[in-house]
């Protein structure tokens, strides 16, 4: 038997994370939104349908799957058929105030971890596990073990252990992560854009303003490598990611300035799943950064965020060529502008996409070079 979820989550002021579970209708134990599949919804969009079922929810749902579980679902006649779940991440909108099961369920916010606790699935307690891990430190046995390994043999350079004993200088590690935040914020507004509705010149708005603080984190951050003496790594690794970083938020902001400049108000489903990977990149892309500050013991974690970005960029392609095709289906002869502008924002959302894959390309650059 085969079913999908949802897994819904928002992001806290603080930076972190925190997911949605609903409680089951006869056990009440803690779940996640889930069901059948829907005829003619994709997957991700019949998760979507089901968070509103069961929690009211409406959000951006990315077409990537986080992972499946699977578990015996007890049917009416007291047998248990064996189901497996497939699961996508849900960013969070806004709960409605009455939904179809309303009053049935109860629904509350955790930390990934106290929700990996509360489940009882063991699979779906390490799909919510590895959604969103907390950066780990070097500790004291972790600078021992590179110590010792320093010591047994490998030769190090002597600028670089020069490097070691020196300060590191410069709001590096803080501009990146407030860089990372306005991505996020970035994806969130351009995904509501694409929604469509009334608010649309707001998004933009907030896609534009957004946009130039990243610029100004760009420029402190190109002025704090031309006056450091010592930086956390090479000059050319800090201006090429926080460079591939720039080029994000500026193809976000040239695709909300072309659905202004050519007045599109309402879009394509492709490019609604182009901008649920989107965000989905986004919110790998601000936890991968913060782990920068220590990346011997985060390589690890950081090799499967990189992974999972170069994963969901080749399925945005897919997405952005089975939209053409249904776009030139659409207007062909009969309207050959509507596709020249449709044509316009795909290849504005695959840019964005692909920014997202340098900037995992570069931090998985760093690692292979440092850790």
């Amino acid at each position: 038997m085969r079913q999908i979820a949802a897994l819904p989550y928002r992001a806290n002021p603080d930076g972190s994370v925190a997911v949605m579970l609903i409680t089951s209708r006869e056990t009440k134990r803690w779940v996640i939104p889930k069901g059948n599949p829907i005829r003619g919804l994709q997957s991700h969009q019949a998760a979507a349908h089901e968070a509103f079922e069961e929690a009211g929810i409406s959000g951006i749902a990315c077409p990537a799957s986080i992972g499946s579980y699977g578990y015996g679902k007890r049917r009416s006649d007291g047998s248990v058929k064996q189901a497996t779940v497939e699961v996508f991440p849900l960013n969070f909108i806004n709960q409605f105030d009455d939904w179809p099961e309303y009053g049935q369920r109860e629904t509350r916010w955790f930390s990934p971890a106290e929700a990996a606790q509360a489940v009882e699935e063991p699979e779906l307690k390490a799909i919510i596990t590895a959604f969103r891990e907390p950066p780990r430190t070097a500790g004291l046995a972790d600078r021992a073990l590179i110590w010792a390994r320093d010591r047994g043999g490998e030769k190090v350079p002597m600028l670089r252990w020069f490097q070691a004993l020196m300060p590191k200088q410069g709001r590096f590690f803080e501009l990146f992560d407030a860089h990372a935040a306005i991505l996020v914020g970035g994806a969130d507004a351009l995904a509501r854009l694409l929604q469509g509705g009334e608010d649309m010149a707001g998004h933009g708005k907030t896609i534009f303003a957004l946009e130039n603080e990243a610029d100004d984190i760009t420029r402190k951050v190109l002025q704090d490598v031309r006056r450091t003496f010592v930086t956390p790594f090479d000059r050319s690794a800090i201006t090429d990611l926080i460079g591939s970083m720039d080029d994000a938020i500026d193809q976000m902001n040239k695709t909300a300035k072309a659905i202004e400049l050519f007045d599109v108000t309402s879009f394509e489903p492709q490019m609604q799943d182009m901008s649920g990977i989107i965000v989905e990149a986004a919110r790998i892309a601000a936890e991968a950064i913060p782990l920068l500050r220590q990346l011997g013991p985060n390589a690890g974690r950081l090799h499967i965020l990189t992974e999972r970005i170069v994963r969901i960029e080749e399925q945005a392609d897919t997405i952005h060529d089975a939209g053409l095709k249904a776009l030139f289906k659409k207007h062909g002869d009969k309207n050959p502008m509507g596709f020249v502008v449709g044509q316009e924002l795909y290849g504005h959302l695959e840019k964005v996409v692909d920014c997202f894959e340098d900037v995992a390309n570069e931090i998985q650059g760093l690692v292979i070079d440092h850790a």
